[in-house]
């Protein structure tokens, strides 16, 4: 059967407190919406609809192309915000899944056995339900004394018998598609002046149909966000999620608790993460590394058997057997090849260090390509700004930078060049030459044998 989706995303959640409209808050990275799409289309294998209010447009701009958008001019109830999806949906499925933009803990399989649950029904429809400890504000089912579903009473209408009930609607549902469009505008009116959905299930029940429900197995999964609280709760359940996940499949993480992973990092086998450590955005992590503690690495790539001990990398690359840190900074366009030392408070911008190369302490390295086996000593800069362009620098292979040496770019130093301690390169340095002074003068030929 064809399952299409609609989400519903057009609440602004003023319990946020906030500018922004509830599903652009953030959960590990992503905005609440970009979750609750990631679920849907995983559950049905087809893009989702999401629904959204008219000064939404922002939404759009955080989601991939091929989402279909529908717009709820006036929020009159959730049962209206679906009717919206109406026009552009009736006739092209079997089922229809209704998902909230806010309850991004819901897991890909307890909405496939929901689908698989209304495909097994002769009804028109199956909801999800939860036996809970606290009900969060969710309606309670009522059902009869045969164990049928009746209705869904709100908590604010609900008599003090029914609160005591402690199964509750998280408003998923599944619907026969034809008899939900067929249904939606035959909705009542609340004394409100809105729509709401879950009277539909009221209407199925007087149609003598029997309505049909999945008990969800995880409390969490339900977890809705209506505030700041709601959304720490739901982070900490993901960063346990995630994580749980990684060492499963033969990370080693020595301290869940602080290490913070995102849902698109990759991290190969027997890499051991150490407290403190944030890994976000695509980064892709070899084999038999040793992250932190303490480092932050952002949209990078790591390869094998790597070290990033206290430090942090932004938009960097570092091949096989690089070590960096403590105190790296390695910012964008940074690419380590194979064997590359990085010492502590060194600092790479858009520069190429070749393999071999040893970069000491206290060193920028900015626009600029370093050969193979050259060593940087501690407390070189490379001055690639002028204060209106950056300009590059280019050091040839097994050249030897003394401490404190400043390279004035744009600039080019030979292979097997050195320069003293101390010395302001201004100019061009010949291959195989000893420089120093300031500005640097050539002082004589460097020998093979030295």
């Amino acid at each position: 059967m064809i399952c299409e989706s609609v989400i519903l995303a057009a609440g602004f959640g003023t319990r946020m407190k906030s500018n922004a409209p509830k599903v652009l808050h953030r959960l590990s990275e992503k905005p609440l919406i970009w979750w609750a799409v990631r679920l849907a289309q995983e559950a049905t294998g087809r893009l989702p609809t999401v629904v959204v209010g008219p000064e939404m447009e922002e939404i759009r701009d955080v989601l991939d192309d091929g989402v279909h958008y529908v717009e709820q001019n006036q929020r009159l109830g959730t049962g209206h915000a679906l009717l919206q999806a109406a026009t552009s949906l009736t006739g092209k499925s079997d089922l229809v899944l209704v998902t909230l933009g806010d309850m991004p803990l819901l897991k890909v399989e307890t909405l496939k056995k929901l689908i698989e649950t209304q495909e097994q029904n002769e009804g028109p429809m199956t909801l999800l339900t939860a036996n809970v400890k606290h009900a969060r504000q969710f309606g309670r089912i009522v059902r009869n004394e045969n164990g049928l579903i009746q209705g869904i009473v709100e908590e604010a209408d609900a008599s003090l018998e029914q609160l005591k009930i402690t199964e509750v609607n998280p408003s998923v549902y599944c619907f026969e598609a034809n008899w939900l469009w067929d249904t939606l505008p035959s909705l009542p009116i609340s004394a409100k002046g809105e729509y709401y959905l879950t009277d539909i299930l009221e209407i199925a029940t007087r149609q003598d149909f029997k309505v049909a429900s999945m008990e969800v197995e995880e409390e969490e999964e339900i977890i809705g966000i209506n505030n700041r609280v709601h959304l720490a709760e739901a982070q900490a359940v993901l960063r346990e999620r995630i994580n749980r996940d990684w060492m499963l499949s033969g990370v080693t993480i020595l301290d869940p608790d602080t290490t913070y992973i995102g849902p698109e990092v990759e991290i190969g086998k027997d890499t051991t993460i150490m407290p403190n450590t944030t890994l976000e955005g695509k980064s892709i992590v070899g084999e038999d590394c040793s992250l932190g503690p303490n480092s932050y690495i952002r949209q990078s790539i790591i390869g094998d058997g790597c070290k990033v001990f206290m430090s942090m990398m932004e938009g960097a690359t570092l091949e096989d057997e690089v070590d960096i840190g403590p105190f790296a900074h390695l910012r964008k366009g940074a690419y380590l090849c194979r064997g590359v030392h990085m010492g502590n408070f060194g600092e790479v911008k858009n520069s190429r260090l070749g393999p071999g190369v040893k970069m000491g302490h206290f060193s920028y390295v900015g626009d600029t390509s370093v050969g193979e086996n050259t060593n940087v000593s501690a407390g070189v800069i490379t001055c690639n700004y002028d204060g209106k362009n950056k300009h590059e620098t280019e050091i040839g292979e097994n050249v030897f930078l003394g401490s404190d040496t400043m390279l004035v770019a744009p600039l080019r130093v030979g292979k097997g060049a050195r320069t003293g301690a101390g010395s302001v390169v201004t100019k061009d340095v010949p291959e195989n030459t000893l420089v120093a002074g300031i500005p640097a003068r050539a002082i004589r030929k460097v020998e093979e044998s030295e």
